[in-house]
């Protein structure tokens, strides 16, 4: 984990972003239904909102920010857990919302996707295949789960292959979602930095 996420693999150059738009305001928000003679109130989404790789991919031209994907199979077991347990933490739906572009990704997806002028298809191996985009995303090793984190121009920060406990993902999520990646090592922000910003956790 130390040698993972100490070191920063540099994705090569994805995506070609286009110019940035104003924010979208109320997305990811539900609107209670008003009572006789009461207003709206609007109030967060329960959960973490995710979206397909290309809402990230739309979202981050109009409101740059950091994404975070999970990828996935279906038939993966740990995957499932990490569902159950890990991304039901309040503290990291909470962080992951206000920080991140939350993508759920197939690695088996069979249809293409288009990522501006990129398009990732379905590659047919026997029985199960993957799609080019896990396989760009994972460097060419695939393994399920593997959460990536990408930066806020679409370029590759780290993928962390493997199952993660809500307090580890917690410190993980913190650790790239405040640029702490980019001023010590993941050890040191564990050891020292983390538990004077979240000492509750």
């Amino acid at each position: 984990m130390k040698r993972l996420l100490s070191s920063l693999i540099i994705f090569p150059a994805m995506l070609v972003l286009l110019a940035g738009f104003k924010a979208d305001t109320g997305k990811g928000r539900v609107v209670e239904k008003p009572a006789a003679n009461k207003p709206a109130i609007a109030r967060p989404a329960e959960g973490i909102q995710w979206l397909t790789i290309e809402e990230a991919f739309a979202k981050i031209q109009k409101e740059p920010r950091k994404i975070l994907i999970d990828v996935y199979t279906d038939w993966c077991g740990w995957c499932k857990v990490m569902d159950r347990e890990t991304f039901k933490d309040k503290a990291v739906t909470e962080y992951i919302n206000k920080k991140y572009y939350a993508v759920k990704l197939d690695a088996e997806q069979k249809g293409t996707i288009k990522l501006g002028d990129k398009e990732f298809k379905y590659l047919a191996q026997g029985g199960r295949g993957i799609n080019e985009i896990a396989l760009a995303l994972t460097n060419n090793q695939p393994s399920y789960p593997t959460t990536v984190f990408l930066d806020d121009k679409f370029n590759m920060i780290q993928p962390l292959p493997g199952y993660l406990k809500a307090k580890e993902f917690h410190q993980i999520i913190t650790f790239f979602g405040d640029d702490h990646h980019k001023k010590q090592d993941f050890e040191s922000y564990k050891a020292k930095t983390y538990g004077t910003l979240y000492p509750a956790k």
